[in-house]
């Protein structure tokens, strides 16, 4: 038994489970949380809150509680890009706007997010800063690069194993707190219409192992990459329509892809559907309260055999829009 138990909790954070950061339908919304580089990129102090309950019905299963803020610094008049919602008095969203659309002024950004996730006994708590520099890139496009650097929390509640002898000498070395630095850096592009990105988290090699014991100290940390794209269209001047894509890669696990769609109507409401290969089809609606707050929700269909146990995945994101001096609506954005 004694094997058994270090095997578990020293597999939980090795190879073996290469999928170690929380997932999340709603990225496309909150893409802040994937890349560093969105630091900035709006002219108000975009604060967002959100849980995931994934694989409801399931003991133990994953559930992801996070927030996040990230703001411009300097008082320049950043142009609104491709995914940003109207300001009073016109409308960006416009046909007009876009053959007009100049790149906004070089600036910079910084941000902070606590993301914290629970997978049966162990848990994660991330702990952020991030910075990003928007550089102009001709007359329409800027170029963001950006970084976040910070501290992670492994935790184990062992009293959540499941022993079939009480006190079992296999919990003697098992190591329950440990901390360990983490960093991660992105890019991204965006103008009137277009946007993509590229990422890594976890950059840093780290060594991670819940037990002391000889042979088992072999987990470790392991890069996530990620690339998205996206570009909007119009079906007419009150509904918008923007495809996008995103790929992730977690070494050795294969691309994770997803596709996702969002219909938006009159940049109030919107609606769109999302689907993730081999894994789940999801449904997603918004709604902009007012130029202050916006709620999201998304649910996910599971499709791989995980459907047999799971009622599906739930997410739910409030966003707040601080200092909004420009009065710009709440945001229904890819980011």
């Amino acid at each position: 038994m004694r094997r058994y138990i270090l095997l578990f909790i020293t597999l939980a954070c090795t190879q073996g489970f290469a999928q170690q950061r929380p997932q999340y339908t709603q990225y496309i919304f909150n893409n802040y949380l994937l890349n560093p580089a969105l630091s900035g990129i709006e002219n108000y102090t975009d604060f967002k809150a959100g849980f995931r309950k994934q694989w409801a019905g399931i003991n133990g299963a994953p559930q992801t509680t996070f927030a996040a803020a990230h703001w411009s610094l300097g008082s320049d008049y950043l142009w609104r890009n491709p995914l940003s919602l109207p300001e009073k008095g016109n409308d960006p969203m416009s046909d007009n706007y876009m053959q007009n659309y100049t790149a906004s002024p070089a600036h910079h950004g910084v941000g902070a997010m606590v993301i914290l996730d629970k997978a049966g006994p162990l848990t994660r708590l991330d702990a952020h800063l991030t910075y990003a520099y928007h550089l102009q890139l001709g007359g329409t496009l800027n170029l963001a690069v950006g970084v976040a650097a910070g501290i992670t929390r492994f935790g184990l509640d062992a009293s959540q194993l499941k022993l079939e002898e009480e006190g079992d000498p296999a919990l003697n070395n098992t190591i329950i707190t440990q901390f360990k630095p983490d960093l991660a850096m992105g890019l991204w592009l965006y103008g009137a219409r277009f946007f993509a990105g590229a990422s890594v988290q976890q950059i840093l090699p780290q060594t991670l192992a819940f037990t002391d014991a000889p042979g088992f100290t072999s987990g470790k940390a392991i890069p996530h990459g990620f690339a998205t794209v996206g570009y909007k269209l119009f079906i007419d001047d009150e509904i918008s329509f923007i495809p996008s894509v995103m790929v992730k890669y977690v070494r050795p696990t294969p691309l994770s892809f997803d596709a996702n769609v969002k219909f938006s109507f009159k940049d109030r409401f919107w609606l769109g559907g999302s689907y993730r290969l081999n894994d789940s089809y999801a449904g997603l609606a918004g709604f902009n309260f007012s130029k202050l707050i916006n709620l999201t929700y998304s649910y996910d269909f599971t499709t791989s055999t995980i459907n047999r146990v799971s009622y599906g995945s739930h997410e739910i994101v409030l966003g707040i829009q601080l200092n909004n001096v420009y009065q710009a609506v709440s945001k229904m954005s890819m980011w």
